[in-house]
């Protein structure tokens, strides 16, 4: 079978409706992450693992306690399918008028869900467009180490000062260096090896300097 190479997006869910097919281990980590991105979720099993249930109960997800029928992804804006049977797999593949995602099974799906790197803000998505899971699954390991949780705090930081540097560095070209100089091979250095607030406090220094210069001129 032929490779396919993939379209990457990022796509929002919020308040969308996606239908999960299936309810369990598997399926418990689909949904998790859907939930994470602020969908509807509704799930359609006979059965939950312990943690959907207990989601269930909280009233984060709508379950459907059957087996997969004709018309249960009408309005649906993503499907996936999550169950250990094959038939139903392909059942829910072929029903589908949306994105749909088959566990394990890219050549009944029109999207696949990468290997994913969460920092905050910070998305890192890694595929081998099937190829080798084993790969991505690598790769996103080595890159988990390169990029840790400080990196997820400094961009939410660094959201807060671009805010800053826009209303109080009127100069573009100005504001472009300050800005650039909070994305450089130093920073991240200080962040890799010294942690999160030495590299805050080295901006805020560099913003303080900016403003100054700025008045000076």
């Amino acid at each position: 079978m032929r490779l396919c190479h993939y379209y990457p997006a990022f796509i929002n869910l919020l308040d969308k409706q996606c239908v999960v097919v299936g309810g369990g281990r598997v399926a418990e980590r689909k949904v998790l992450s859907l939930l994470k991105s602020g969908a509807r979720v509704k799930i359609i099993s006979p059965v939950l693992t312990s943690a959907l249930e207990k989601k269930k109960i909280e009233g984060k997800i709508k379950h459907i306690k059957r087996n997969y029928r004709n018309g249960d992804l009408k309005k649906a804006f993503l499907v996936i399918a999550a169950t250990s049977d094959d038939r139903i797999n392909r059942k829910v593949s072929a029903d589908a008028p949306c994105l749909v995602n088959v566990v394990d099974q890219p050549s009944m799906a029109n999207f696949i869900v990468p290997s994913v790197i969460k920092r905050g803000p910070l998305t890192v998505a890694i595929s081998t467009s099937g190829a080798s899971p084993a790969v991505a699954r690598k790769m996103r390991i080595e890159l988990e180490s390169l990029y840790k949780e400080d990196f997820g705090r400094y961009l939410n930081f660094l959201s807060r000062m671009r805010k800053v540097a826009i209303k109080e560095v009127k100069d573009k070209k100005i504001r472009e260096n300050f800005l650039k100089d909070a994305a450089s091979e130093e920073i991240f250095h200080i962040l890799r090896t010294d942690g999160f607030k030495k590299a805050k406090e080295r901006v805020m220094s560099k913003m303080q300097e900016t403003k100054c210069g700025v008045q000076n001129d």
